[in-house]
């Protein structure tokens, strides 16, 4: 009976109402901005290495790397697998597709963010749209709104989600006890998250700033000899790809089930442009213009779906392994790398997913402590952050033993919820961020290093209180 209410609520959100608002706002927003997601991608990548002004300050790089943390995690494997081997190859594409026009919404999303970002006793900033929606639209209930779903969507759903998959990499061993493993594992990391949140933000900065970049590149080396092995299958592959992206009359007949739904859920969830989430590491930068993180931002979304969810794709085809709902999962993407570096296959996916899993519960939990201190209008006491902690550590333990289905099932539903709130929110303000570009791309053209003022744009300086 909860099956099937979840599974009907995952239906009616996604389509048609989810898939007509993520593709309509990518596509508005990068009509508004003249497609600054390919027009300034070169200026995303210069701005990424720019240092802070101040010592001790979050750099871009960093809050690009715990974005990057929650993105480019276990959805970037299990994900794309379980939309291969349930909605078809053409899942790639429309994953694909909503990466590229999915940039545009992050810009503005991440650059409304900095605008309204707001400073710590300590210089730091922070914000993120519960921020925006309360001091740009003057509706704090609704910036609350959005503060608990976030919660309530990374600290649970997605937190369930990613525990559940990372045990699953253990499937393929002789030694998985389905009765007492996941169980094991869900302690372990649920331990290790524990940890990491003893020291707050700023040591899941500092985690996240090392481990991501190490993991990333691993994973995608991998991939990369796995299509090497087997190049001769390029146009095949491609060939598979497009043919059944584009095979509407399969879609059609089954749409909820289809590529095109799995690709749009599947990519929303690892690359996350509309939810939300990477504002709140966004305004944490300091730069010398809002528009530097939004770009910065965009790029985010490029690494996660173009670049990493792209090597999981291609590990899996070009590698030839059947595609069968049974392996939807981390075996499908295990089988792929069996086929190239043979028994210790199974264990690099299964390191690379433990990794990318941990990375992402820790990334998860900034964006976390960052939603309540705005509900509580600042740090809340020693007791309830002591007691929520707590529960995100049991929430940990608790998804390792959980059913595929359920885990992806809430996730799914939590995710769409936090689009309802920040999407429109991001429609009412997104002319702000598109000034924020062209008083950038003046200050540019004029031979400057772009320093924001809000009086440039047209807004008053009593409404920002980071930039006064």
């Amino acid at each position: 009976m909860i099956m099937a209410v979840l599974n009907y609520l995952d239906d009616v959100l996604y389509y048609p109402i989810l898939m007509v608002i993520l593709i309509a706002a990518g596509l508005i927003f990068s009509w508004k901005t003249r497609c600054v997601q390919l027009r300034l991608f070169p200026e995303s990548i210069r701005v990424v290495m720019e240092k802070p002004t101040e010592a001790g300050k979050v750099s871009s790089f960093q809050a690009l790397m715990v974005s990057t943390a929650s993105r480019v995690g276990t959805g970037n494997i299990i994900g794309v697998s379980t939309a291969i081997c349930l909605g078809g190859p053409g899942a790639v594409f429309w994953m694909w597709l909503l990466a590229i026009i999915g940039g545009a919404t992050a810009f503005i999303e991440s650059t409304l963010a900095q605008i309204y970002k707001r400073r710590n006793p300590l210089g730091h900033s922070y914000g993120g749209p519960a921020y925006y929606i309360e001091t740009a639209m003057h509706q704090r209930w609704l910036g609350v709104l959005f503060a608990f779903a976030l919660i309530v969507t990374y600290a649970g759903g997605f937190n369930l989600l990613c525990s559940f998959n990372m045990q699953s990499t253990f499937l393929v061993y002789s030694f998985y006890d389905p009765t007492t493993t996941p169980w094991i594992i869900g302690a372990v990391f649920a331990a290790l998250v524990a940890y990491c949140l003893i020291g707050g933000g700023q040591r899941i900065i500092k985690v996240t700033s090392v481990l991501v970049p190490v993991m990333g590149g691993v994973y995608i080396l991998a991939a990369l000899i796995v299509i090497l092995f087997h190049i001769t299958s390029l146009p095949q592959v491609f060939a598979m790809i497009f043919a059944d992206a584009f095979d509407f009359q399969s879609i059609l007949g089954g749409i909820s089930g289809s590529c095109m739904i799995y690709g749009i859920k599947r990519g929303l969830y690892s690359n996350e442009a509309g939810i939300g989430s990477a504002p709140n590491a966004a305004a944490a930068a300091d730069v010398s213009h809002p528009v530097k993180q939004g770009l910065v931002q965009m790029l985010s979304v490029f690494i996660d779906t173009l670049l990493v969810c792209s090597a999981t794709a291609f590990m899996g085809l070009f590698s030839g392994v059947p595609i069968t709902k049974e392996v939807a999962g981390a075996a499908y993407v295990q089988n792929a790398a069996t086929a190239v570096f043979g028994g210790f296959g199974p264990l690099l996916i299964t390191i690379c997913m433990l990794l990318f899993g941990f990375s992402t519960l820790i990334g998860n939990l900034f964006y976390v402590d960052n939603c309540i201190r705005f509900i509580h209008k600042g740090a809340p006491s020693h007791g309830f952050v002591n007691t929520f902690r707590i529960v995100c550590v049991l929430v940990v333990f608790v998804g390792a033993g959980m059913s595929m289905a359920a885990v992806w099932d809430i996730a799914d539903i939590l995710m769409a919820v936090m689009c309802f709130i920040n999407i429109p929110a991001c429609f009412i303000l997104g002319n702000t961020a598109v000034k924020a570009m062209r008083d950038y791309q003046q200050q540019k053209k004029e031979g400057k290093n772009p320093v924001f003022k809000a009086a440039s744009i047209g807004i008053d300086e009593s409404t920002v209180q980071y930039w006064k």
